[in-house]
């Protein structure tokens, strides 16, 4: 976030100390594009360090992905489906909050993950306790969308491999989970209910070991972060800043 009342003292300090040193009949040239002064060395860009959201999000999608799962497989009996609305309701609030702190911290592939995630708890968690005409159908369709985003999703987080792992198990199981909406099939149920158990332990691994990494401050279990995601964790200061000025939020516009 770049202050405005510090960024304009700033500026007039800056121009007075640069025009102090010179002689009377001496002038500077403007430097920059456009013969623009540069005010890259005039400009405080204030970053507000937290701690990581991610462990949050994936438990959410574990516990919300335990209680659908059991559902599906027959666990809780053919009129649990309120209780179970009610219950996956809350991974809708956790994940937001995460999506909104995941934007802060600048991470748009978790924000963008997390956010969807919430959307679809909620949208689950409606039709299961009010269970309206086509809902089944309406949740099919949904389903197929988040499986085909989470696809496209697995494709660009390759370099944070444990955000991978639960992409991929996320895509057949959201798909599966949409063809038991639309025919109804029982074994399609007991196939999605068991993915979604799957899918529980993935992203429960995923958010001890990067709970575990937030609290040592070094990496304990496995994460599997590659090329700029590594150098992010791993690399100093100066690599953290590189190219700020061109990141949304310090850019004009997105």
């Amino acid at each position: 976030m770049i202050s405005p009342a510090p960024l304009q003292t700033r500026l007039t300090g800056e121009f007075t100390m640069r025009s102090s040193p010179e002689s009377p009949g001496e002038r500077t040239e403007p430097t920059g594009r456009h013969f623009e002064p540069d005010l890259r060395p005039m400009t405080r860009i204030n970053l507000r360090p937290i701690a990581s959201p991610m462990p949050v999000g994936f438990f959410a999608v574990a516990i919300a992905s335990v209680i659908v799962g059991s559902l599906q497989l027959g666990f809780l009996g053919d009129d649990a489906h309120q209780a179970v609305a009610l219950t996956i309701l809350p991974a809708f609030i956790l994940q937001l909050i995460v999506s909104i702190l995941a934007f802060g911290a600048r991470d748009v592939l978790a924000a963008t993950l997390m956010a969807c995630f919430s959307g679809t708890w909620l949208a689950s968690s409606l039709v299961l306790a009010l269970d309206p005409p086509a809902g089944a159908e309406a949740l099919g369709v949904l389903n197929l969308v988040f499986a085909v985003f989470a696809l496209m999703m697995a494709t660009v987080a390759s370099r944070k491999r444990v955000m991978w792992f639960v992409l991929c198990v996320a895509v057949p199981r959201f798909a599966v989970a949409s063809l038991f909406n639309f025919t109804g099939a029982a074994w399609l149920g007991y196939v999605s209910g068991a993915f979604g158990l799957l899918l529980a332990g993935v992203a429960m691994y995923a958010a001890f070991a990067l709970m575990l990494e937030d609290m040592r401050g070094e990496e304990v279990l496995p994460v599997g972060r590659r090329g700029p995601a590594h150098d992010a964790v791993e690399g100093d200061l100066a690599v953290q800043l590189r190219n700020l000025e061109r990141q949304a939020g310090v850019r004009r516009t997105l």
